[in-house]
């Protein structure tokens, strides 16, 4: 459970799942892709065809205000979109 951190629910990734059966998360950063397929298979018991992952930098903002500059940053994360084998899926909310 330390690899996979959440899922990704945006309305580009729900028509990815609707079209080609992928999936997205949000997974550690150190993680390969050996093992989110093996994390994916023992968590939600499907059958992973394929795995593409992205690696996104820290994004930077200065923001100039009238009490001064303001510097800020959000995380850096890593992304997985796995492909799930035809008849197959994961539910994300049967845990609700």
């Amino acid at each position: 459970m330390s690899i996979i951190i959440k899922p990704i629910l945006t309305e580009k990734m729900m028509s990815e799942t609707e079209q080609f059966n992928r999936y997205g998360f949000v997974v550690d950063k150190k993680s390969n892709k050996i093992e989110i397929r093996k994390a994916i298979e023992e968590l939600f018991g499907v059958e992973v065809l394929a795995i593409r992952t992205m690696n996104y930098p820290p994004v930077r903002k200065t923001r100039y205000t009238k009490s001064g500059v303001v510097s800020g940053k959000a995380n850096a994360y890593k992304k997985a979109i796995v492909e799930v084998a035809e008849g197959q899926s994961i539910d994300f909310y049967n845990n609700i």
